[in-house]
C-alpha cells in the first residue's frame, strides 16, 4: 500500500484558471508601448510558466530591452492583467465542486503559482475558490521559482507533510518538473477541464494503492 494522501497542491495558470493567454496579452500590451512583443511561438515554447521578471530578463539578454524599464513594464503588465481578470475570470462549476469536495473530506489544499500574490488572490476570489484554499504561495514567497521544487517543498513544510502524502496538479513542463523534483505524485493535465474531482480522486487512489 502507498502512503495516504493528505494534500493536493495546485498550480494556477492553465490548471485552476485558463489564464495563460491573459498573461501573454497583458505583457505584450505593455511591451508594445516600447515597440516590442513576444511571439506566440516563443510564448508557448520558451516563456510559458515563467514569472514576468524572468521573461523581462530574457528579453534584455536576447532583444536588448533596457533593464531600467523592467519595473515600469512589470507594473503596466500587472495593471493590464487585472483588467483582463475582471473581464474574463469567472467561476467554473467543476473546479468549485472538486475543491469543495476535497476540502470537506479533510484534504489540505494549496495554490502554488509563479504569479505574484495579488494576482493569485484576485483570480481565486473571482473564481470563487478562496473558501476552499488553506495556503497560497506566490513567486514572492520563494527565492527560486519553478522549475525549482522550492515552492512545492515549502507548501509541504507548511502543512507538516511528506512528499509522498501530497499530489501536485500541473500542466506545463516547468511545473511538472518542479512537482516531480519535490518527490510528490504529479497529476499532469492538458487543460483546466481535466482538473475535476474524478481525475483527482483517481490519482489519489492510484497513489494509495501503489
Amino acid at each position: 500500500m502507498g502512503s495516504k494522501i493528505r494534500a493536493v497542491l495546485f498550480d494556477m495558470d492553465g490548471v485552476l484558471i485558463d489564464a495563460k493567454d491573459w498573461h501573454y496579452e497583458a505583457l505584450n500590451q505593455a511591451l508594445g508601448l516600447f515597440g516590442m512583443e513576444i511571439s506566440r511561438y516563443d510564448h508557448l515554447h520558451t516563456f510559458d510558466g515563467l514569472p514576468t521578471k524572468v521573461k523581462l530578463q530574457m528579453l534584455s539578454e536576447g532583444q536588448y530591452l533596457p533593464v531600467e524599464l523592467h519595473d515600469f513594464i512589470g507594473e503596466l503588465k500587472q495593471a493590464y492583467t487585472r483588467d483582463i481578470v475582471y473581464q474574463k475570470c469567472h467561476p467554473m462549476f467543476h473546479h468549485e465542486y472538486a475543491l469543495s469536495k476535497l476540502h470537506h473530506a479533510g484534504y489540505k489544499i494549496a495554490v502554488c503559482s509563479n504569479s505574484i500574490r495579488s494576482t493569485i488572490d484576485l483570480m481565486m476570489d473571482r473564481a470563487q475558490l478562496t473558501p476552499y484554499i488553506d495556503l497560497i504561495l506566490s513567486n514572492e514567497d520563494v527565492t527560486r521559482s519553478k522549475p525549482d521544487p522550492e515552492m512545492y517543498l515549502t507548501a509541504m513544510q507548511r502543512f507538516g507533510l511528506r512528499p509522498e502524502e501530497c499530489i501536485v496538479v500541473e500542466d506545463n513542463p516547468k511545473g511538472i518538473q518542479a512537482g516531480r523534483a519535490s518527490g510528490a505524485s504529479v497529476l499532469e493535465v492538458a487543460t483546466v477541464y481535466d482538473v475535476n474531482y474524478e481525475n483527482i480522486m483517481r490519482q489519489i487512489g492510484a497513489c494509495e494503492n501503489d
